[in-house]
């Protein structure tokens, strides 16, 4: 039996938060997960597979506390009456169930919020409108100036508040300054130009927080921890005459108040930011000083996947706490694999961030690297655990890209007899071309993790350099056959309905493949993209390293518009500025001419031509699917063979992002050997009780 590694035992250390204890350092942070007060049982089953992987404390994401901070139509938790008690109680048993602490992040927006649904003003201190640029942000009315009696009320919402998470059974409570939500815009010199004793002087801008801790504290008695999520960043670059920095004078007036200090910046994009922008540990300017200035714990997140990084931030007296979202998102059970000795099973977070989009997008939080994530209770999917085969029968696996994969490891680990092959020297598919661009090495993870996974069993054999015909898989022998051969790019253009127009490909014409696979490019090289996510951005910025003028144009707004919801947006702007590759948005491609192209502006229909070297199209993936559609043609051949199930999944099926494929392999694996894969307990709905 495997040991724990000696380096990673400070880790497994309990730790006093106010009158609670943490049986070890690895904490849960609150994050989003896309499932609010109409969906408890699906918030419980997912919270509580973490307490079960050895989390120590388990968050909520936020919880609004009032009406007055209303934040749908996103789907956020809410803790306004006592008939909203009852739908916490879940996850907090199934927290407490595993021996660990359940936390609940209160949560009053502010000026932030648009409360579309209750119809009550905004408030904030000051009266100053936050704008934001993206249209899910942006609301028409501008916020209140808060009186006296408002500051009252809030104080009290919150105590309120605090009675009803104690009943609900919460641990740790939190009180949220961050974010430029209500407590942060107290804090914040920008919002808050009040004259009266919460405004002026940090100590004064600080009174709201510090009376928020003091009497949540006194309500909560040795019930529950107060903790505090506060951002820091900007607190950092304000000037104070009597410290280095406000955010320094403000812990040293205020950092024993609370029982727990969680650490985290003013922007979501800037705090989650995808591995493409961001590495490991990128938080440590933001909250390395602050243990210097409390006695109370300290956490901090920071896309930590790796356990050394974590041992070090304990060791070097930056955090005592280990916070984490995605690394928890991505292997529930990091803890106590490394617990066990196991740390080379870990499923280690690639930083994708569709955890993120699922929730700007107002559903269950999914994740590329561990397709149970939010299946948890409507699959009764489970990170660690499947259910063993109903069979002796075997499978074949064509294509060992993200689908193929997965769905081999899932069926050896059910204990079917399993093949994989695949025409290439190496299994990876689409991942072993992507992750050569820039910034995608982490999404290496996804074929490291898998192809480590199924050299540990003994069921699955590999056959690599191996192109499979119809003739040679109906004589094969095999019970089952699987086809996931993927999808590609496929020169195009688009029309005014927005749809792929198809163009014969030339000596300078090409796509993302044949860039990566080494094509001559001549400059200027003109890049058109019409795929919402990320390879446009990439190929623009990937040729520019060969040394290549580089040119984008989309008929959309921004380049990678959809990448808002994955927190990468600015982020892709900013690189295309700093590498100097000019951008032409709402402009689509017409024609194409041997040395240039003509556009149209998307509004003025005005059309230009632009000179080019090469083009490079992206925007269209056709299903690689002529071997599916081959044996699927000949029903009487398939049975002839023995084949009893034919199937085509991943890209090749449906060309997706690599969550998709990942998940379309674990969904063959867990449902290939049902009668009907499409049933209502498949696809399970939470209804609210009607009063």
């Amino acid at each position: 039996m495997k040991q724990m590694n000696e380096r990673y035992k400070i880790l497994f250390e309990p730790v006093d938060i106010g009158p609670k204890t943490a049986k070890n350092r690895f904490y849960q942070v609150p994050h989003a997960m896309g499932a609010g007060n109409d969906m408890p049982n699906t918030r419980a089953a997912q919270r509580g597979i973490k307490a079960e992987g050895g989390w120590s404390v388990i968050n909520t994401g936020y919880c609004s506390i009032h009406p007055s901070s209303d934040d749908r139509p996103l789907p956020m938790a809410r803790l306004w009456s006592e008939e909203d008690i009852a739908s916490h109680v879940p996850m907090v048993d199934a927290v407490h169930e595993h021996d660990a602490l359940a936390g609940i992040e209160f949560f009053h927006g502010g000026a932030y919020t648009a409360n579309r649904h209750t119809r009550m003003p905004p408030m904030s201190p000051s009266g100053i409108q936050q704008k934001v640029s993206e249209l899910m942000d942006m609301h028409l009315t501008a916020p209140k100036v808060m009186d006296k009696k408002d500051i009252k009320d809030l104080i009290q919402w919150h105590l309120i508040a605090t009675e009803r998470a104690i009943k609900a059974g919460f641990d740790i409570i939190y009180c949220y300054a961050g974010m430029g939500f209500l407590p942060y815009h107290f804090l914040h010199p920008t919002f808050n130009n009040r004259s009266d004793e919460y405004g002026g002087s940090l100590e004064n801008r600080s009174r709201l927080m510090r009376e928020l801790i003091t009497e949540m504290k006194e309500v909560a008695g040795d019930r529950a921890a107060i903790a505090v999520r506060m951002s820091t960043d900007e607190l950092l670059t304000f000037k104070s005459e009597s410290s280095e920095s406000e955010a320094h004078e403000f812990f040293e007036i205020n950092g024993e108040f609370p029982d727990l200090w969680d650490i985290k910046m003013s922007s979501w994009f800037k705090e989650c930011p995808s591995s493409r922008f961001a590495e490991s540990g990128h938080m440590e300017p933001y909250n390395s000083f602050v243990k210097k200035l409390t006695s109370k714990p300290v956490v901090g997140v920071g896309w930590f996947t790796s356990p050394d990084i974590m041992a070090k931030q304990i060791n070097d007296g930056i955090l005592d706490f280990v916070g984490a979202a995605r690394a928890s998102i991505a292997d529930p059970f990091l803890p106590n694999k490394l617990k066990e000795g196991r740390e080379d099973d870990i499923r280690e977070c690639i930083g994708c961030n569709i955890c993120a989009s699922c929730y700007n997008q107002g559903i269950p939080v999914r994740c590329t690297q561990n397709p149970s994530m939010g299946e948890e209770w409507r699959r009764d999917w489970h990170p660690e655990k499947i259910k063993s085969k109903s069979s002796d029968d075997s499978v074949l696996i064509i294509g060992g890209g993200p689908a193929g994969l997965e769905a081999t490891l899932s069926l050896a680990r059910r204990g079917y007899s399993v093949a994989i092959a695949d025409s290439e020297k190496e299994l990876g598919g689409r991942i072993n071309m992507e992750s050569k661009l820039p910034g995608m090495t982490s999404y290496k993870r996804v074929v490291d993790y898998r192809v480590n996974q199924i050299n540990q069993l003994n069921n699955v054999d590999v056959f690599l350099d191996n192109t499979l015909s119809p003739d040679d898989v109906l004589e094969l022998g095999f019970d089952h056959v699987v086809t996931a051969t993927g999808s590609i790019w496929k020169p195009s253009i688009m029309d005014e309905k927005s749809a792929p127009v198809l163009i014969d490909k030339t000596a300078t014409i090409f796509t993302p493949e044949d860039v990566l696979n080494g094509c001559e490019l001549k400059s200027p090289v003109i890049v058109f993209d019409f795929d919402y996510y990320y390879m446009g951005g990439l190929m623009a910025e990937f040729i520019k390293d060969l040394g290549h003028e580089v040119m984008i144009i989309t008929p959309f707004d921004k380049v990678s518009p959809w990448s808002f919801n994955s927190n990468e947006i600015d982020d892709i702007e900013l690189r295309l500025l700093e590498k100097d590759i000019r951008v032409l948005t709402q402009h689509r491609i017409i024609t194409v001419e041997d040395s240039s192209v003509k556009t149209i502006q998307k509004v003025s229909h005005e059309e230009n031509e632009i000179d080019r070297g090469s083009l490079v199209l992206v925007g269209f993936r056709k299903q690689n699917d002529s071997l599916y559609n081959e044996l699927n043609s000949s029903e009487a051949a398939l049975k002839a063979s023995g084949i009893k199930s034919l199937q085509n999944i991943g890209d090749s099926n449906a060309p997706g992002a690599v969550v998709h494929a990942v998940y379309a392999g674990h969904l063959y694996a867990n449902t290939f050997d049902q009668e009907d894969t499409h049933t209502s307990d498949d696809f399970k709905l939470e209804y609210p009780v009607i009063q």
